[in-house]
Order: structure tokens, then sequence, then C-alpha cells
């Protein structure tokens, strides 16, 4: 459990009914996006509360009205995700900037500039968001937030989401870590030849096309053949 001093409260009313928990913002945001994480390592307390400020627990009565369950696991997960998470000033900042950090990435991996076919910088992106006065939601994903930010940006930039096959030509020499390359994208299809060289298609977000062939180069020593297939908007 947390220590007491970094809580603060997820609160939740529900059919005239008021529970609150202890919280982890940071915690409880991982829960709210959908990822797995040890309740022990969220909470700050085993009980759900009427008012915490109080100590005063909520009722098993309250608890069954609303929850159908005075199992606190249930009622506390239902309480993190659907109901209000109390920051501070400094919290919401922090997880606003967090949130905002992986908007940028998200959208600099998997867009690109359909000019020129290359992805937008980071920074390019930040600078047009804070042209365009975006705001983030702490509470929402990062999936959720990505439209409305596109949406935003495309009058300060050309922007499209695109996705590229690429075909790779593996020599036999290099052919060791092929599972590399493999595992960089989606493997659509590939192929071993009679001189031993791998040949295969992957797919992989438009903003990661020169990481890719670094890793390519890096693995083959600049010996592998590699060629865009197609271009998937």
């Amino acid at each position: 459990m947390i220590p007491l001093d970094q809580a603060v409260v997820a609160r939740l009313e529900s059919y005239g009914e008021r529970f609150e928990l202890l919280v982890d913002p940071n915690q409880a945001m991982r829960i709210r996006q959908g990822e797995e994480v040890d309740l022990e390592d969220v909470v700050a307390a085993d009980s759900i509360f009427s008012n915490a400020a109080h100590a005063e627990r909520a009722s098993d009565e309250a608890l069954l009205k609303v929850f159908k369950t005075t199992e606190f696991e249930p009622a506390a997960l239902k309480i993190i995700k659907k109901g209000e998470i109390q920051l501070t000033a400094e919290q919401r900042r922090n997880l606003i900037a967090e949130k905002r950090n992986r908007v940028i990435t998200f959208i600099a991996r998997n867009a690109v500039n359909p000019q020129s076919g290359y992805p937008h910088p980071p920074q390019r992106i930040q600078l047009a968001m804070e042209e365009a006065r975006v705001n983030i939601d702490p509470f929402k994903s990062v999936e959720e937030q990505v439209k409305e930010v596109v949406k935003a940006l495309r009058p300060l930039l050309p922007i499209r989401f695109e996705e590229i096959r690429i075909a790779v030509k593996i020599p036999a020499d290099y052919t060791a870590r092929a599972y590399e390359i493999a595992t960089a994208g989606t493997l659509e299809r590939d192929e071993w030849q009679k001189d031993g060289s791998w040949i295969a298609v992957v797919r992989i977000p438009a903003g990661v096309q020169e990481e890719f062939y670094d890793l390519v180069n890096k693995i083959t020593r600049g010996n592998a053949e590699t060629r865009i297939v197609e271009r998937v908007s």
C-alpha cells in the first residue's frame, strides 16, 4: 500500500450514496487506461469510505445497493474507473504533461506528412499543439485523444496516419538475428531461399521507418536489401 501522504481521494456518487478511496493518482490512472495493476499498489487503505477525511466507512447496505457486493476489490475498481479523482494542481500538471508527451510520441510514430512521406518531428507536433491550444485530458487514454488532437492540428500541419509494407532480404550470414526484424513490426509473410537467405514483408507504422532501416542495417552491416511495397493509409 502507498503512504497516506501520497494519496488523493477517488470519489463516486451513485444512487444517493457517496464512496471514497485513498489512491495513488498515477497508479489509478493506469487502471483507468486499462492496464492491469495490483490494487495493493494503488490504495492507501483497504477500506471504502463515505467520508475519507473523517475516516467514516461506507455501510454494507450502501455497498450492496450500488455495487451488489461488500467485497473491497470489485467495488474499489469501479470507484477508480468510474469516479472522480481529486488531484492537486501539481499532480494534474504532471499527469497532463506526461499524457501530452505520449500523445506526441504516438502521432510522431504513426503519422506522416503526406507531402513528404516523412514523419513530423515531435517538437513540430508540440509547437502545433500549443498554437492550436489543444487541451489534454489526464483521464482519457492516448488513443481516445489522438483523433481530437489530429483534427485540431490539420489546419496547421499536413498529417496522415499511414503504415508501410517493406520487403526485406537478409543474406544467409545474418539470418540468425532475423527474428529481431520480424518482431520490429507485423510479419505478414516470409520465406527461406535455397541460398540460405531470408525474405519477408513487414508492416510498420510510417513514423518508425528510419528506425526500422537502422535496425536492419545494424543486423546485416548494411548488406540487406529493402524495398517499400505499399503505403497503407
